[in-house]
């Protein structure tokens, strides 16, 4: 049955081929976001929430609340088509779900109401009656013996039927398990392994792993892949990701001289090709160099061109004091960890970073952070509070931190800590539709926490787990901000993790 075909304000959509277009520009979309287009051009001004929408589009699928408003995201930024200053086609209704307020026409509708044809049945043959004066009586007393067994026979087929019912009934037969899952190609595992070692080992491994949380973050953010941080997750279980990035070091001969490389290598997991293969001799000053040229072979590998708001971020990084890079990311990797001390080390280490650089500007943001946390854990002393004051002042009017996530994150946290709970929520997730971190769905669970909703505490938690699977992650859910009862608030969590012990 062919599909219709809908306006849905300037655009034209062509569910058959996944293409939208208008004034001679088309564009070709996910299947999943055409389904999500035609769902909303079936329901014009209503507000559809999010659980019908994963009831409707995602069809008992096991998803979360994120995958809905990345979906979303990217459903806004097709129909915008680079038009910044056009009206949002979908709107978001506080509390409620989302709205598509663009004008529906429906062009062709080729669904026809057909009427079944009423069956045909053929009459049932009717016995020779017993008592027909024109038969013979023995053939009448024969007929009569095989009529009985005729029946008797019926009743004894029909009597074993019913007997075989009751037994699949009372033993039904068990259920396959399947030790094989499906590939799904959108989906990306990001692992770190540790291997030879190397000179510098410390920091040299600080910077493979904050590569690796710099990619995954880069393309849940910018992008239509699904990417799972990895790198402290150390259990060997099955995926379904359809790709698999590994970054480890190794030792090889150079010029005669055993040196150690660092080993990028991305993997298709269907048919185990290698979609990326690179080795970085890593030194103190090309740091910077190896992170562009990692992106941008990443962008050639994925077919992804990188947006101007990614380039941006990235030029951020590109710090004058190359060595630099290798701190900031040993400050993240113990920011990650989320206990005091490590805490009390990060801070140390970014203040140290921002003396060397002092236009870092994310070295303001982390390090504000920080002592946010810190401050939330054990709260300071009047000296100390005057300084974040201070601190907080500086890096809110930082022009290269406007409208960022990490300055909406330190607002968040900042809010909770103040009992701010509403302005949390809003800060939390004005820093989500900016960036999707397992960071930030850890801070929007405490938030949810807080709203006395434990339901979406819990979903936000999973996303999170999900996003950057480890003990690290785990340890935030439990004891960032406040602690949290992992068996109260998400129990799925607790059983997923025995299971894997």
């Amino acid at each position: 049955m062919q599909q219709p075909v809908v306006r849905v304000g300037e655009w034209l959509i062509t569910p058959s081929i996944n293409q939208i277009s208008r004034a001679g520009r088309h564009l070709t979309l996910e299947p999943r976001l055409i389904d999500l287009l035609m769902y909303f051009a079936q329901h014009p001004g209503e507000v559809l929430s999010r659980d019908e929408l994963i009831d409707n589009i995602w069809m008992r699928n096991i998803v979360t609340s994120h995958v809905v408003t990345q979906s979303i995201s990217e459903l806004r930024k097709s129909l915008r088509d680079g038009d910044d200053g056009h009206i949002d086609y979908i709107i978001t209704v506080p509390k409620r779900g989302y709205q598509l307020t663009a004008e529906v026409t429906w062009l062709d509708e080729t669904e026809e109401n057909q009427t079944p044809e009423a069956p045909v049945v053929s009459p049932a043959p009717t016995a020779a009656p017993a008592n027909a004066s024109a038969a013979p009586r023995l053939k009448a007393k024969r007929r009569w013996y095989s009529n009985v067994w005729t029946q008797f026979a019926f009743l004894l087929s029909l009597g074993v039927l019913i007997a075989m019912v009751l037994l699949t009934v009372i033993r039904p037969h068990p259920q396959i398990t399947r030790s094989h899952l499906l590939l799904n190609p959108r989906d990306i595992d990001v692992r770190f392994e540790p291997g030879a070692s190397c000179n510098n080992w410390v920091s040299q491994q600080a910077y493979a792993i904050g590569l690796g949380t710099l990619i995954t973050t880069s393309l849940n953010t910018y992008s239509t892949f699904m990417v799972h941080d990895k790198t402290n997750y150390n259990v060997n279980e099955p995926s379904s990701s359809g790709k698999t990035l590994t970054i480890s070091f190794v030792n090889q001969r150079h010029y005669r001289a055993q040196q150690c490389f660092m080993s990028v290598l991305l993997v298709d997991n269907a048919d185990s090709s290698k979609m990326l293969d690179k080795r970085y001799f890593v030194t103190d000053g090309n740091l910077v160099s190896i992170q562009r040229d990692l992106f941008d072979s990443l962008s050639t590998a994925l077919t992804q061109p990188w947006p101007a708001q990614m380039q941006t971020m990235l030029a951020h990084l590109d710090m004058p004091q190359p060595m630099s890079l290798a701190q900031f990311y040993q400050a993240l990797l113990l920011i990650s960890q989320g206990d005091a001390p490590s805490l009390t080390k990060a801070s140390a280490m970014l203040d140290s970073i921002i003396k060397l650089s002092p236009d870092f500007a994310y070295g303001y943001a982390q390090k504000a952070m920080v002592d946010v946390l810190r401050h939330s854990q054990q709260p300071f002393d009047s000296s100390q509070l005057v300084a974040l004051s201070h601190e907080l002042d500086h890096v809110a009017n930082m022009p290269e931190l406007q409208n960022s996530a990490v300055l909406y994150r330190i607002q968040a946290i900042d809010a909770l800590g103040k009992g701010s709970i509403d302005n949390a929520y809003e800060a939390i997730n004005k820093s989500i539709e900016l960036e999707m971190s397992w960071l930030n769905y850890v801070v929007l669970g405490k938030v949810y926490e807080m709203k006395g909703e434990s339901r979406l505490a819990a979903d936000a938690y999973i996303t999170a787990f999900n996003l950057r699977p480890g003990d690290n992650t785990l340890y935030w859910i439990q004891n960032g901000i406040f602690q949290t009862s992992i068996e109260k608030i998400v129990p799925y969590l607790q059983t997923f993790l025995s299971k894997t012990a």
